[in-house]
């Protein structure tokens, strides 16, 4: 019988390329375009653990010049706040399988490459879109002004009318508000309102482009765990997010390691693959707390409000409201 040789056994480039771009195709449908900008995914190198960006903090407002004084003006110190992006360290592995398994199954080698790259591919893209979300969800929920609670409402489920109380909570610049991100549960909820609301080209996939349901705007349905406060003992409530343009930008900030190798020395040879990436989330007004939240942070540190510091001056400047429904 003809023994197998190494090259028989590597990840097939083209394959397993294949099988990540379809993968991520699949699941990154809540960025860029599809939430009018509010999700961005960007690639862009970042060393270390932060990306620090400094901006100027102007006045807040122009003050009454007095045409019968020349005394002295108070001198206005210009000042400046700063944007912190934190770098996020990934691994997806190690995969292993037994090589004469895949013989058995009538299986090879590029039909097992293309099988990992899109599943790598899909939990990578998962991955860096929950991820993003849960980052500008708690900074934006650590801000009061910008949290509308419509579970005191005689109403707990979310309706249009708490959409409006929501966009209420950015003022004159409601306009602002890009997209919604909201679990299934709530769009649900409002769906069904619209029906009986008789609200037409509600109850098909148009709501999806944005129409009077939801303001003009896109929605993205995701279950992301970030949506869901569920508290023992409790009724479940749901965060939905009502984003500006850029209110999270997902940075792929390395390039990504594909690694590997045969094992021998057990009962049987295995081939053996193991990935890592690295990506960084930035929200929109926020610095990231480094001393609090620290580097290369938990997904329970990235959701606690209190690592995201507020940087901008004015609300308005933020990310984006929050409403909170059942």
């Amino acid at each position: 019988m003809a023994a197998g040789v190494l090259t028989d056994l590597k990840i097939y480039d083209d394959q397993f390329y294949a099988g990540v771009f379809e993968g991520v195709a699949q699941v990154t449908d809540g960025f860029n375009a599809a939430s009018s900008n509010a999700l961005r995914m960007v690639t862009q190198q970042i060393l270390g653990q932060y990306q620090k960006q400094s901006f100027w903090k102007l006045p807040a407002a122009p003050t009454r010049r007095d045409l019968t004084s020349v005394a002295a003006a108070d001198i206005i110190p210009m000042t400046q706040g700063e944007i912190i992006a934190v770098n996020l360290r990934r691994k997806y592995g190690p995969l292993a399988e037994a090589v004469g398994a895949l013989k058995i199954t009538g299986s090879d080698m590029r039909e097992f490459s293309f099988v990992l790259g899109e599943q790598y591919g899909q939990q990578k893209a998962k991955d860096m879109l929950n991820t993003g979300i849960l980052a500008v969800e708690a900074a934006i929920e650590g801000q009061s002004a910008l949290v509308y609670d419509a579970t005191g409402q005689s109403t707990t489920t979310l309706t249009h009318g708490h959409l409006v109380s929501g966009m209420a909570k950015m003022g004159d610049q409601s306009g602002r508000i890009r997209a919604w991100v909201m679990h299934s549960k709530p769009y649900h909820n409002l769906v069904g309102q619209a029906v009986s609301d008789k609200i037409t080209n509600v109850a098909d996939v148009t709501i999806y482009s944005g129409n009077v349901a939801t303001f003009g705007r896109p929605t993205i349905v995701i279950d992301a765990p970030a949506l869901i406060n569920t508290v023992s003992g409790s009724t479940t409530t749901y965060n939905i997010l009502g984003l500006t343009e850029g209110a999270v930008d997902v940075i792929e900030s390395l390039e990504q390691t594909i690694a590997s190798e045969v094992v021998t020395g057990g009962e049987q040879i295995l081939f053996q693959v193991q990935y890592e990436y690295d990506f960084a989330v930035k929200c929109k007004g926020f610095a990231w707390d480094t001393s609090n939240g620290g580097a290369n942070p938990t997904d329970a540190a990235l959701g606690t409000t209190t690592n995201w510091d507020k940087a901008a001056t004015a609300d308005k400047d933020l990310s984006g409201v929050r409403i909170l429904a059942q």
